[in-house]
């Protein structure tokens, strides 16, 4: 008896959550969807935006071919590598009733949520690395000019995207169904958030509207990393907007996240 107590003692909330990060990472690797939207339509997307961008004046907001695809190039591997894969397990492992059994032991419900979002965390965040590299050599990007904002922008982004995925398995039924929720997000944030078109060529009624998505703050705060051009209060009002949705997205899932399925 004395053993077990001593055992459950040891067991911390960061070595519990480690433990089931490490079963999930397991389970996505052996998901094939999963993997090439995490891994493969990422890599794949920046080049059209650097086809789309042969079409515009980038030099007149300031801009030009790297500093568009890199913040696109993260955008994308948040929003594929990290929103949608993580709206399908949320559901999947639902579902399976793997999160009813899990809340039947010492995991709290932050933990399973933080537990299970971690790989996908972890997959967009090296993916957004050797993204930013790889735009830096083939796109002959400078080093960033603050990059203090752009590391900002890509921690809100990560923690935005999967509170974003939990909210939305929320609403979503069946893991089939998980394949569509996601994509009202999935489009609106490419063709609004500055992914594919540069909030400063859009008209300013359009542009006041798109700056309020979920996804342009962390899409202003990398490109302002590497431009240099973001002002004090235009990084403030970006950050306040990418926290105040992250709010929102904790509050739907303390509301109305289901540990069952859905009947």
């Amino acid at each position: 008896m004395s053993t077990v107590v001593k055992g459950a003692a040891l067991t911390t909330p960061l070595s519990r959550m480690t433990a089931l990060a490490r079963a999930e990472l397991t389970l996505l690797g052996r998901t094939r969807g999963a993997l090439v939207a995490a891994l493969f339509v990422p890599l794949v997307l920046p080049v059209s935006v650097r086809s789309a961008a042969q079409e515009m004046d980038l030099a007149e907001a300031g801009l030009n071919t790297g500093t568009l695809v890199l913040p696109a190039a993260v955008g994308f591997s948040l929003l594929f590598a990290v929103y949608s894969v993580l709206v399908g397990s949320f559901v999947v492992r639902r579902e399976e009733l793997v999160l009813k059994r899990l809340r039947t032991g010492e995991l709290r419900d932050v933990e399973i949520l933080a537990g299970s979002a971690l790989p996908a965390a972890l997959t967009g965040l090296v993916q957004c690395l050797l993204l930013a590299a790889g735009c830096s050599v083939l796109l002959d990007l400078s080093a960033p000019s603050a990059p203090h904002l752009a590391v900002l922008g890509l921690l809100l982004g990560l923690v935005l995207c999967a509170a974003l995925a939990a909210a939305t398995a929320s609403f979503t039924r069946t893991g089939e169904s998980a394949q569509v929720t996601p994509m009202p997000l999935l489009l609106v944030s490419m063709m609004g958030s500055g992914m594919f078109v540069p909030l400063e060529l859009l008209p300013d009624r359009v542009a006041s509207v798109c700056e309020l998505l979920p996804l342009t703050p962390v899409v202003t705060l990398v490109r302002g990393g590497w431009t240099g051009d973001l002002s004090g209060a235009e990084a403030l009002g970006a950050v306040a907007t990418a926290v105040a949705w992250t709010v929102l997205a904790v509050f739907a899932v303390r509301r109305w996240f289901r540990w069952e399925p859905r009947r």
